[in-house]
């Protein structure tokens, strides 16, 4: 995930300028500098689009793409750029990360530019509210990820006679029956942010959307230790053991490829992986199946791919950067990106004619959950809290997964540790 955040910030990038220099009629050409991390197959593809509308546009796209699954690397590498006084025009940033660097003094205004396209009309509150520091757009969003997601091929649950599971008794019964018809259960990659998308799911399908918000976004200390998070824990380690040994260091895109090819039956994971059955020439509804994870039919955990610009002294620069946000959010660019991304727009009020039957759900339930009470941040994919306490809270969920020795007991001992910087 952090490889493909950084190569959709490149890309976001050159699109939005490309855009906005078309609408705007003849303007100064200005270099636009996107950092981030979009490199698998989907993800490539939707940044391979924003860069060549930004080229179109007259601009000059200089990608800034660094590799690493949830975008930990690129924090790095740009935290030395900005300290140096050589930040790029956008970065891939989202959740509270957007806050932290706002409160640096470091991120460009950009009121100017969501009056004009009127981003308030066009966005659910809870999201426009992630996007500003202090009543300030500071950043723009691309898309909407939808994290609770489980993926399925049809062939291999026809082989083992087996149903999609909706709740999480049905999952292990259709675990054990393709477990008995050779196929691997559960595809999974060993990185810590890919086991916690796994237990973030299932936090939610145990507990609903009240537990989660009060244990994984308030980190409520007595649902960290209650009789729910026990259950939830149990659970985890339950489907654990339905993933095969060579999972460890995996690729979250090779555990989807092993999905695709028949290899195993299902993946939790975020609706990024809709990106690579598409990329492979497979069809939803016929080559594979997505349904909401078992017992979150009604509940909607939000990824927003999103990126923060940065203050810039070029005039032109800052002429593009401007371009480059109204684009990031033109119906246009919002269709095509999301397209390519297997996301949804984020833009409310879209024709989703060109989307399949996959995104058609998730806008649908998206809207729905924003109304009611159903629309969760994901803790997994940095939207819930700050991320030294999301890196610390992965680390023990992640201690807990791999090692059988640690009890249920210990693990939620830890989860209340890890929610207080201990």
């Amino acid at each position: 995930m952090t490889t493909n955040r950084q190569a959709h910030l490149t890309a976001l990038a050159s699109a939005a300028l490309a855009c906005a220099a078309l609408a705007a009629g003849p303007a100064r050409a200005g270099e636009v500098e996107v950092l981030h991390w979009w490199t698998s197959g989907g993800e490539a593809k939707a940044a391979a689009e924003l860069k060549g509308t930004m080229q179109k546009m007259g601009h000059t796209w200089k990608d800034f793409a660094v590799a690493g699954g949830g975008g930990d690397s690129a924090m790095t590498v740009l935290k030395s750029r900005v300290v140096s006084g050589n930040a790029p025009a956008a970065a891939q940033i989202k959740g509270p990360s957007i806050q932290e660097w706002a409160r640096e003094g470091v991120l460009a205004n950009m009121d100017a530019t969501a009056k004009t396209e009127k981003w308030d009309e066009l966005l659910p509150k809870a999201i426009a509210d992630g996007l500003k520091y202090k009543g300030h757009y500071v950043a723009a969003p691309v898309n909407v990820h939808r994290v609770n997601w489980l993926w399925a091929n049809p062939e291999a649950f026809k082989k083992a006679g087996a149903k999609v599971p909706t709740t999480w008794d049905e999952f292990f019964t259709a675990a054990e029956a393709l477990k008995k018809a050779g196929v691997i259960p559960v595809a999974h990659g060993g990185q810590n942010w890919q086991d916690f998308t796994t237990f973030e799911s299932v936090a939610l399908g145990v507990g609903g959307t009240d537990f989660y918000r009060k244990a994984l976004v308030q980190l409520d200390t007595g649902e960290l230790k209650g009789a729910t998070m026990q259950k939830v824990l149990e659970t985890f380690r339950k489907v654990k053991s339905y993933t095969d040994k060579n999972s460890p260091g995996r690729d979250w895109n090779l555990a989807t490829a092993m999905v695709i090819k028949g290899e195993a039956g299902m993946q939790l994971m975020g609706d990024w992986a809709k990106g690579e059955f598409v990329a492979a020439g497979k069809v939803p509804g016929k080559d594979f199946v997505c349904v909401a994870a078992p017992g979150t039919a009604k509940a909607f955990t939000y990824n927003i791919d999103s990126f923060a610009l940065f203050q810039l002294k070029d005039a032109a620069k800052q002429k593009a950067q401007q371009d480059l946000a109204a684009t990031l959010m033109s119906p246009s660019f919002q269709e095509v990106f999301n397209l390519n991304k297997g996301s949804i727009p984020v833009r409310l009020g879209m024709k989703l004619d060109k989307f399949d039957d996959c995104a058609k759900t998730s806008a649908a339930d998206f809207v729905a959950t924003a109304k009611g009470n159903g629309l969760v941040p994901s803790i997994a994919h940095g939207m819930a809290v700050p991320s030294s306490v999301e890196g610390a809270i992965k680390d023990v969920v992640s201690q807990y997964w791999n090692d059988d020795k640690v009890t249920v007991a210990q693990a939620m001992d830890r989860l209340v540790g890890a929610a207080k910087g201990k």
